[in-house]
């Protein structure tokens, strides 16, 4: 089997878990370029991250591109587009670009026609799930002409890809309308029990959901899902931002979408991140009971 040389754009959580499960024979060397490797309160992370993983981490986009063939874009959604203007010098024929970032239908196809100039190959991929319960297992979805080529390269090492298409945008619409409903669930939870916290009632809450929806563990699901909320809700926000434009752009007030944007934000806006190191909380009560003392310590 032939060797697979990886480079990662951004070496977040994301990045991360899927480059831990592909170290393994037949992948050659990982690399990757993060702009805050060196910076103070992430850079500590991403070089543990890199170490664990085996991965080499690299100075320079032209430093990156050189040492591989298969580039995997893993960044904010905000700077999906910039990561690929910075890596079209150095990028060629012999490269196969994917882009994973959570970005409009629109964005992916600009991001396209940018890195197709190159010569270069583009496959949108639209990362289904939250990847560290999976790994490089996680579900993808993969569009575009070169979408065949990433899944018989990347198959064989255990990742699962459904191909959707050869247009460009599929695969993003399917995930970002998707995220309506799984923020959405996120950003209802996390205002739920901020106010029923200061009644005692979310108990209660949570037994009458129960009957609502059988089936569902709502203190547990409540747990996970503030926990997202905190560890991820700047990028939560910006990907919520991009769903917001892409149904404006169809005529469709986003309502929803906006109101998610705002209590992500909110979040990241109080620094509960930080307040936990980067981890996830292990509860939402532990979250209630940070922002208690935040809102304390600020009075």
């Amino acid at each position: 089997m032939e060797s697979l040389s990886i480079g990662f754009v951004g070496f977040g959580e994301a990045a991360f878990h899927i480059a831990k499960g592909l170290r393994q024979p037949g992948i050659g060397p990982i690399a990757a370029y993060d702009i805050n490797t060196h910076a103070p309160a992430l850079g500590e992370k991403i070089r543990q991250r890199a170490q664990e993983t085996g991965t080499r981490l690299v100075e320079t986009n032209e430093e990156l591109i050189r040492s591989c063939e298969i580039v995997l874009s893993t960044v904010t959604s905000n700077h999906a587009a910039a990561a690929a203007e910075q890596n079209v010098p150095f990028l060629g024929a012999g490269h196969l670009y994917a882009d994973l970032n959570s970005v409009s239908p629109a964005l992916k196809q600009s991001i396209a026609r940018t890195i197709a100039a190159t010569g270069a190959r583009f496959v949108e991929i639209a990362v289904m799930s939250p990847v560290p319960p999976h790994g490089h297992r996680v579900p993808m979805l993969a569009g575009g002409t070169a979408a065949h080529e990433f899944a018989e390269r990347l198959t064989p090492f255990g990742m699962r890809i459904e191909i959707v298409g050869s247009e460009i945008g599929v695969a993003a619409a399917t995930k970002m309308f998707r995220s309506i409903v799984v923020k959405g669930m996120e950003a209802l939870l996390t205002e739920c029990v901020l106010g029923a916290s200061r009644y005692g009632a979310e108990q209660r809450v949570f037994a009458s959901l129960a009957e609502s929806f059988p089936g569902i563990d709502w203190p547990e699901l409540a747990d996970y899902m503030v926990g997202r909320v905190v560890v991820h809700g700047e990028r939560r926000a910006r990907e919520m931002e991009e769903v917001a434009e892409t149904l404006r752009s169809l005529g469709i007030e986003p309502i929803m979408a906006e109101a998610i944007a705002r209590r992500m934000d909110w979040s990241a806006q109080l620094g509960l991140k930080a307040r936990f190191g980067g981890d996830a909380p292990k509860s939402y009560q532990e979250v209630l009971d940070a922002i208690k003392k935040m809102t304390a310590a600020a009075d």
